[in-house]
């Protein structure tokens, strides 16, 4: 018997994600078959898990792999400490919590897995960070109160459109508009030519050193995104819609071959601007983080942390619970295994505003900034993460090598290998 609280969620998850919010068939005994059936197939799951833990299949190669030990069936959250028995399914690394299939690719043939770490499609509050998710707190300039069906296809942008400059950053076909990520794009790349905030007394620098923080190094004044969102009225197949939905296009998590571990790559050809996914985990403070990174290269692990810093400009002096990171490390999604390239990398990140008007937390989102070819590894520029969380990085150590960078020295920019 699984869970209920995972078969409620898989039931809610046929409702929402699936644009299935209120279908015209709707009715309450149709309701308790999905349940029914959620339960049946979350059962079966768990025992099929048991059953194939050891079982292998085709030329020997196992179908779910392990790393760091033994199996574990079950899908609940877990201590970081039991994440070295996390499994991995090769079929589909998500195990069914994204739109699609994301296998994975091991063509050295070596039989390795990826670390361990366990899959979530959406972000988790680790503990201090404090992230206001309400309806309430939406106003109603917050939202389109007054619109239906396709705000895209609506003669006057609606106002969630005013966050990017009166119009919408999506095209019908659902991509970002091409000036929209080239702006992006040179964000990324060359920051220094554009706008930056400096704080008062800065949360990074105030959790490196409390005592006697340095003064603030600056903080991009990016380009937002706002989504539609529940408490809007248009249809939940809006246009505006877009990482909400999820992931849509087929990726793969492979191995590089060439001394940069893991790696995502899509399967089909991706035209520019199209969403390839977000970038997914824990939500901590600057100051959990930190800590993590600490007790992380006590234990020769990467953190995978990403900066909320975006929207720092939008208020005044940041208390310490409101200044957020997105950590990968024990919890995350495909996104965690994105490598970084600092000149030629062929992925934006954006920052997307959905079920809250706070920009103190948004969705790390990937768009493509270009044409990318099937197979082509996807990649997105480190600039980022580089200037403003290098202690996020392993960088303690006077030398440390990340993926695609040399990190000279703690607080510097990385140079390219």
């Amino acid at each position: 018997m699984p869970d209920l609280e995972a078969v409620y969620k898989m039931v809610e998850d046929k409702y929402h994600c699936s644009d299935k919010l209120l279908p015209p068939d709707f009715s309450i005994p149709g309701l308790m078959a999905e349940i029914c059936q959620s339960v049946v197939q979350l059962g079966t799951q768990h025992t099929v898990e048991h059953i194939t833990q050891s079982r292998t299949v085709g030329n020997g190669s196992t179908s779910k792999c392990v790393e760091g030990g033994s199996a574990s069936s079950t899908t609940a959250p877990q201590p970081h400490s039991a994440l070295s028995r996390t499994t991995h399914d090769v079929h589909d690394i998500s195990k069914g919590q994204e739109n699609v299939k994301i296998p994975i690719a091991n063509e050295s043939g070596r039989g390795k897995c990826p670390p361990s770490f366990s899959y979530v499609p959406g972000n988790e509050v680790f503990q201090n960070g404090i992230v206001n998710i309400s309806l309430a707190q939406i106003g109603a300039e917050d939202c389109c109160a007054d619109c239906f069906g396709d705000c895209l296809s609506a003669p006057v942008p609606c106002a969630c459109a005013r966050v990017t400059g009166g119009e919408y950053a999506y095209t019908p076909g659902g991509l970002v508009k091409p000036d929209f990520i080239d702006k992006c794009v040179s964000m990324n790349r060359v920051p220094e030519a554009h706008h930056k905030v400096f704080c008062k007394t800065c949360p990074l620098e105030r959790s490196r050193d409390k005592a006697s923080p340095e003064p603030c190094r600056g903080h991009l004044v990016r380009k937002f995104i706002k989504e539609c969102w529940s408490k809007c009225r248009c249809s939940t197949r809006c246009g505006n819609r877009v990482v909400q939905r999820g992931i849509r296009f087929n990726l793969e998590v492979f191995s590089t071959g060439n001394g940069r571990g893991w790696g995502l790559r899509t399967q089909n050809a991706l035209p520019k601007g199209a969403f390839v996914c977000e970038y997914a985990g824990e939500i901590l403070t600057c100051a959990e983080v930190q800590e993590r990174a600490v007790e992380n290269m006590k234990n020769a692990r990467y953190t995978h942390a990403v900066v909320l810093d975006a929207g720092w400009s939008s208020g005044g002096s940041l208390k310490d619970e409101e200044a957020l990171c997105l950590d990968g490390t024990f919890y995350g999604n495909v996104g965690r295994f994105i490598n970084h390239r600092c000149r030629d990398s062929n992925l934006a990140m954006v920052p997307v505003q959905v079920e809250t008007p706070d920009r103190h937390y948004y969705h790390v989102a990937f768009f493509t900034s270009r044409k990318v070819e099937a197979l082509e590894e996807l990649t997105w520029v480190c600039m980022y993460v580089c200037m403003h969380s290098l202690f996020l990085l392993i960088v303690l150590s006077n030398e440390a090598k990340h993926k695609h960078c040399l990190l000279v020295r703690p607080r510097k920019v990385c140079t390219r290998l």
